[in-house]
């Protein structure tokens, strides 16, 4: 005797494809979501952009060694007011001005904070900080 087709021996006539459906669609917002979090740094930077080789940009240095005072394109300053005269020259030069603070390891981090706070009243806005390559010796 043979067993009616609703027992489960009769032939499959279709494939649900819902669960394959739902697994695809939340793999592609999976993917979705990572592909955006991987596009977007986790730092922002300002980055320089060139459009033609010609282009110089003009850079400002502002050096704080561990012993001495502090340096603006190689010459030492006095005094706060000489940092801010010196600083608020370079930005009327060039509107654009980067200033590049290099400072010794061993600098207290509020000197760095002050000759930041200070670049920024002189109106230079675009700043960066100078480091060595890991690996690389100190001269």
């Amino acid at each position: 005797m043979a067993a009616p087709p609703s027992a489960g021996n009769g032939i499959i006539s279709g494939i649900n494809v819902t669960p394959l459906v739902d697994i695809m669609l939340v793999l592609l917002v999976v993917f979705m979501v990572t592909a955006t979090v991987v596009a977007t740094p986790a730092v922002p930077l300002d980055l320089p952009q060139a459009r033609h080789a010609e282009d110089v940009q003009v850079i400002l240095s502002v050096v704080l060694p561990a012993a001495g005072g502090t340096l603006v394109d190689g010459a030492p300053t006095a005094d706060d007011e000489d940092f801010l005269q010196r600083t608020r020259a370079a930005a009327a030069r060039d509107a654009q001005v980067r200033a590049v603070i290099d400072a010794d390891e061993s600098v207290p981090h509020r000197r760095v904070i002050h000759a930041l706070d200070l670049l920024r009243t002189a109106g230079i806005a675009k700043v960066a900080f100078g480091t060595r390559p890991a690996g690389a010796h100190a001269p």
